[in-house]
């Protein structure tokens, strides 16, 4: 049974060699980036695409108007169904009425299974084109908790790479270490001449 001798790296002895010190305080700095700096920067970059999300919703909501629209016709698409949000989509001609008065019809996309004469909720931009609704609260976590995943999934894959290529250039400076000690110690132990 071996016995272990533990930070064997930290303590002055002579079997410790300049890259076994490297190799200690590299660990230690990979321990810390981590479990602090990985953390840290998914939780910068979550806040960061929040309020960028926040301000695009907030843009949108304010660019976009919703109306309800009655079904007149549908227009012929080369493609009958879009799938939008995880639901079918058709593209159906629309009437509405604006507030002054004034009638409108254009192209927008109704769910599937809206009927000739049904009541929908059409959002439009300020030009009369419908778009899609704007972005609502559960899509702007969404999207910041997946950047704030992402982020510290590239941190954390970063700083192992990076402790790995340390380790192996640490592993590759031990042994030419040790075979110039080996060069220097071997003569005396096999009595040959170098």
């Amino acid at each position: 049974m071996g016995t272990r001798v533990r930070w064997w790296r930290w303590r002055r002895n002579p079997l410790r060699r300049r890259s076994d010190v490297v190799e200690a305080w590299t660990a230690l700095a990979v321990a810390v980036l981590l479990f602090v700096g990985a953390p840290l920067l998914g939780a910068v970059a979550a806040r960061w695409a929040h309020d960028e999300a926040r301000a695009a919703a907030d843009r949108q909501q304010a660019e976009r108007q919703r109306v309800r629209a009655e079904v007149i016709g549908r227009t012929p698409d080369r493609l009958p169904s879009v799938q939008a949000g995880g639901r079918h989509s058709y593209r159906a001609t629309v009437r509405w009425t604006e507030p002054d008065g004034a009638a409108r019809t254009a192209a927008a996309r109704v769910p599937a299974g809206t009927r000739h004469g049904e009541t929908v909720d059409v959002w439009l931009d300020s030009r009369g084109r419908s778009v899609p609704p704007p972005a609502t609260g559960s899509a702007v976590w969404q999207h910041s908790l997946t950047m704030g995943v992402c982020a510290t999934v590239g941190a954390v894959a970063t700083v192992l790479l990076a402790h790995s290529g340390v380790r192996r250039a640490a592993l590759r400076h031990r042994m030419d270490e040790w075979e110039r000690e080996w060069a220097r110690t071997e003569p005396q132990w096999t009595h040959r001449r170098a």
